[in-house]
């Protein structure tokens, strides 16, 4: 047959009978189907809108904060869900639209299917669960259950996404229900930009008008989403459904798609440059210090809203900027341009630091990240057709991540140049924008024609998507710093496993390891044996195990995941990389939101069924790897035949890794010798014999304008000369946290032990014990918790001048759950009655002081006494202690590092005479103390009397405060309190 004849074929119609045909008793256009959805749709909303602005107008637009004339027109929820007869007009009607829903998905099915394709399935499996979530949000009003409604409201939009992808994708190539399918979606996606800011705006904000204009968008939502799917009217011209005398049957005329006769061939000369391999490692770091500071300042949003901000949306820059990248002319032309994006990448995600304000700072790492991305998929599409260039990229990926964690080492596990950090506390962001601009202005000029597809031969698209999509999630979460799972296995003193300092050059080490390997071309990478033994064996030791047979496993796995990088990479070769990497990206934020659910269940909605479960995300994210290595293994590896483009040694690859990667070991060893030699110091009041201990909740290093805290953390309780310090809030080694360990800073920069307490595979908030003195043993506790979160608790045992005195370090579970808290708190009693040394207790308890569980910690069980039982403003930190004298008591303002104040109390250990008078009061009792009868030694820093210094001040204990001019009216921790000051008049005790 001529090519001539078979092009006259191709084009004829293809008759799609069902059954025989007799007489036809009826026939109708299935286009009628499409219209009847699009008509009971708008309706059911019209209909509704008219009616409640009719009968309930004023009710239907008031809101939380403000109503008519403030607000004056409804939302969505209002309209539908809240009044009677509206709501049940607009639940007939809606219920009407089911039927022609069902037959759209299903003629969609049969009208748009293509073999050889997963993405047919893809819409209808998205479509069904996409339709009954609408019924779910729908059913169920926010006024019935908010949570549930917002669940199923969610899932609604993130389903929209493969549904929206998948059909487009699938409608006939220049046709005009494909550039309409493809223009509404984007218009849909684009106004979630708006919604979400005029959101924002409502609920963070208060702002006046603001839910009018947000309902204007949420309209328009409903407005787009039933015009893509009115696009059908043209599909369904093609399908005739006929009843005949025996049954139904379809026939339908839809041309055979043409194939292309032409595949492209690799690129045989694709050599790559050193130049071109250190300015990718440059754009690699780069990527990963924009993308790891997305997430973390995400976190701060949370943290003050306790709960869903709305700020979270910001993640969507993972994957939904990739959808541009099927217009083919766009990813041609950032192909040829790629420096345009790496560049607005540094300029946007390391040049935010300049922005003061956190929501535009965000705005601005969002705008950042999501050009990083764009690059990243537009360089791997364009050099998957060149497999020495492919390669070296791949490889310039993961060392530029080691690199990121190699500059956290140093930076004690922060990195130097993240939006968070900037000169006042140690970062280099100046230097970092240098070398980005530096290494993004020099990005090679890419060949846009390598785009064409190669042949695929096996395999799935879903796979090797999923695949990626749990490799990012991996790398991200466990290789981005060097202590992070070097803590997994951490379980106190006496010390039996790697310290953050000591972990450092072995997990360093091990990811170059693993490099090397992954470049050495040898085919026990690809085996069954390597990947589900070796990989999986090594990460269930890490999951099980503690100390150094635990971080043997976290090594392993290490080696495992670095090298089995260019399968994951390969397994993408030849598919459409903008779809395959958005359903990529998109896995990877699902499994990074799933991490946080385990620990923050308490704060989401469905948090139970994720909580405590650090299993099944390890477990998810090794099986997504699998999935993306046996993709591999069937497309390139399948019936002992290597077809695979990138099967080849490169010398000159492994050289230019080997020199780059053994510099980044030599900056890791150099780190590695400066803080493994830096000395203990003595204690601030040795020569008094008396020690300082203390109590802070941190909120997780982040301070109330977004900067990293660390450093004012550290001059705070130097100048205060606290020597044995309790901080709460303190687990951020995980991805949410940016992975990173602030105690590290203060501990080394103070000459410190620490026991950073309860590892971040342990789903709590953390709690970390720092002390001059040496830690002799420390145990770690999970205090019960059978409703809210976990709540940590560390029992130490420290050597203070010679004598062995306990420290308890406690964070209670939050307010809500009333017996969560009454069993922790039986629970610390047990801890503190069983031990037979003096003992500190630095606590957040969560109660008034003299009520409730305020008796069980200070009972005649525990025989514990309270700093001070006349301080009635204290709702959370609690300093008790026994078999020791009191000296002092104060708290310390915060000023701006965190919501919580410090408390320090002054201690001195009792003489022998002391000891055998142990039960009389004024060893414990909140007697008075004039600070003139007392040694200078052994009071508290006069720094902070006053007004203090940044600040920090003495409060609540009505501390005189002096002006150089007349009387003055001072202001306390959002309360003011005004004294009357005479000059020269004498100071009396602040403590009591």
């Amino acid at each position: 047959m001529t090519t001539e004849e078979k092009s006259k074929v191709s084009s004829e119609p293809i008759p799609i009978p069902v059954t025989a045909r007799t007489s036809e008793v009826f026939r109708f256009n299935a286009k009628w189907v499409a219209y009847l959805h699009a008509t009971s749709a708008y309706a059911a909303f019209l209909v509704a809108l008219i009616v409640g602005s009719t009968l309930h107008y004023h009710k239907i637009v008031q809101n939380s904060s403000y109503g008519y004339p403030d607000e004056w027109f409804p939302s969505v929820s209002a309209t539908i869900g809240d009044r009677y007869p509206e709501r049940s007009i607009f639940q007939i009607l809606i219920a009407v639209t089911a039927g022609p829903r069902f037959l759209l998905l299903i003629f969609n099915f049969i009208r748009l299917y293509k073999p050889n394709t997963f993405l047919p399935y893809i819409a209808i499996i998205s479509g069904i669960l996409r339709t009954f979530t609408c019924g779910g949000f729908v059913y169920i009003t926010s006024t019935d259950d908010h949570d549930w409604h917002d669940i199923f409201m969610i899932s609604y939009i993130i389903l929209t996404i493969p549904w929206n992808v998948a059909i487009t994708l699938l409608s006939d190539k220049k046709s005009i229900q494909r550039s309409g399918r493809f223009y509404t979606s984007i218009s849909f996606f684009g106004t979630l930009i708006p919604l979400i800011y005029w959101f924002i705006q409502h609920k963070v904000h208060v702002r006046a008008g603001a839910y009018s204009i947000y309902a204007y968008f949420e309209w328009a939502l409903i407005i787009l989403d039933v015009a893509f799917d009115t696009w059908s009217i043209v599909d369904f011209k093609d399908i005739d459904i006929v009843f005949e005398g025996n049954g139904i049957s379809l026939n339908s005329t839809v041309p055979t798609p043409k194939v292309s006769e032409k595949q492209t061939p690799l690129t045989a000369n694709d050599e790559f440059t050193t130049f071109e391999f250190i300015i990718n490692s440059i754009n690699s770091f780069i990527f990963w210090s924009v993308i790891t500071s997305l997430i973390l300042c995400v976190w701060y949003f949370p943290l003050w809203h306790m709960g869903i901000s709305g700020y979270e949306a910001a993640v969507f820059a993972l994957f939904i900027p990739i959808i541009i990248l099927i217009i083919p002319f766009l990813r041609n032309l950032l192909a040829k341009i790629p420096f345009v994006t790496r560049t607005l990448t540094v300029l946007f995600g390391i040049g935010a630091y300049k922005i003061e304000d956190p929501e535009q700072k965000l705005l601005a790492i969002t705008a950042g990240t999501s050009f990083g991305v764009i690059s990243l998929v537009v360089e791997l599409g364009a050099l998957s057709t060149q497999p020495k260039k492919f390669l070296s990229f791949i490889t310039t990926f993961i060392i530029g991540l080691t690199a990121t964690s190699t500059a956290k080492y140093l930076n004690y596990s922060n990195n130097p140049i993240w939006a968070i950090m900037h000169q006042e506390n140690g970062g280099f962001n100046e230097v970092g924008i240098v070398i980005g601009l530096l290494g993004s202005l020099l990005t090679p000029r890419l060949n846009a024609n390598t785009f064409a597809k190669l042949p695929i031969q096996g395999g799935s698209f879903l796979l090797a998507a999923i695949g990626v999509g749990g490799y990012m999630f991996t790398i991200h979460s466990y290789l981005s710093d060097t202590s992070t799972l070097a803590l997994w296995t951490w379980e106190g003193f006496p010390i039996i496993g790697p310290t953050p300092i000591t972990a450092g050059l072995i997990n360093i080490g091990s990811i170059i390891i693993g490099i090397l390997l992954s470049l050495s071309g040898s085919p026990i990478i690809e085996s069954s044996l390597y990947n589900i033994f070796l990989g999986g064996g090594s990460a269930t030791i890490l999951y099980f195990f503690k100390g150094w047979l635990g971080y043997l496993g976290a090594s392993v796995y290490t080696i495992y995941i670095a090298s089995i990088s260019p399968l994951i990479w390969k397994s993408t070769i030849g598919y459409n990389s903008g779809l395959l990497f958005f359903i990529g990206f998109f896995y990877y934020v699902v499994l990074a939101l799933a991490s946080v659910w385990i620990v923050a269940y308490a704060f989401v909605p469905g948090g139970f069924l994720l909580r405590e479960r650090t299993d099944i995300i390890l477990a998810s994210s090794f099986i997504s790897i699998l999935v993306g290595v046996f993709n591999y293994n069937v497309r390139f590896n399948s019936k002992g035949r290597n077809t695979s483009p990138l099967n080849f040694k490169s010398c000159t690859l492994v050289k230019q890794s080997l020199v780059v990667l053994s510099i980044l070991l030599a900056i890791t060893g150099y780190g590695f010798n400066v803080r493994y030699n830096n000395p203990y110091q003595k204690p601030y009041n040795e020569a008094s014999k008396s020690f300082t201990a203390g109590i802070w909740c941190v909120h997780f290093g982040l301070d109330n304008d977004m900067w990293s805290s660390e450093i004012r953390m550290r001059n705070l309780i130097k100048e205060a000369q606290v020597d044995i310090i309790g901080l709460l809030e303190t687990d951020t080694q995980r991805l949410i946290g940016g992975n990173r360990d602030f105690t590290q800073t203060i501990a080394e920069d103070l000459g410190m032990y620490v026991d950073y307490g309860p590892g971040p595979n342990k789903h709590t908030w953390g709690a970390a014990l720092l002390s001059k003195f040496p830690i002799i043993n420390s145990t770690h506790h999970l205090l019960p918790s059978p409703v809210g979160e976990l709540a940590p608790a560390i029992h130490a045992t420290l050597d203070i001048y010679g004598e062995l005195i306990d420290v308890v370090v406690f964070h209670s579970g939050q307010e809500e759950d009333v017996e969560d808290r009454r069993l922790q708190s039986l629970g610390v009693q047990e801890i503190m009655a069983n031990s037979t040394r003096p003992l500190v207790l630095l606590s957040y308890l969560v109660t008034e002081p003299l009520q409730g569980n305020y008796n069980t910690y200070v009972s005649e069980k525990s025989r514990m006494y309270d700093i001070d039982n006349t301080d009635w403003d204290r709702w959370c930190e609690y300093i008790l202690f026994r078999q020791l004298k009191k000296v002092a008591y104060a708290r310390i303002s915060r000023s701006t590092i965190t919501d919580t104040e410090l408390q320090i109390a002054k201690f001195k250990l009792l003489t022998d005479q002391e000891k055998l008078e142990d039960d009389q009061p004024f060893l414990y009792g909140n007697n008075y103390i004039d600070e003139n009868t007392i040694d200078e030694n052994l009071r508290m820093p006069q720094l902070f009397r006053g007004d203090g210094v940044r600040g920090h001040r003495y409060h609540v204990f009505d501390e005189p405060r002096y002006f150089a001019q007349d009387k003055s009216q001072v202001h306390s921790e959002g309360e003011q309190e005004e004294q009357e000051v005479e000059e020269g008049q004498v100071e009396e005790d602040y403590e009591q």
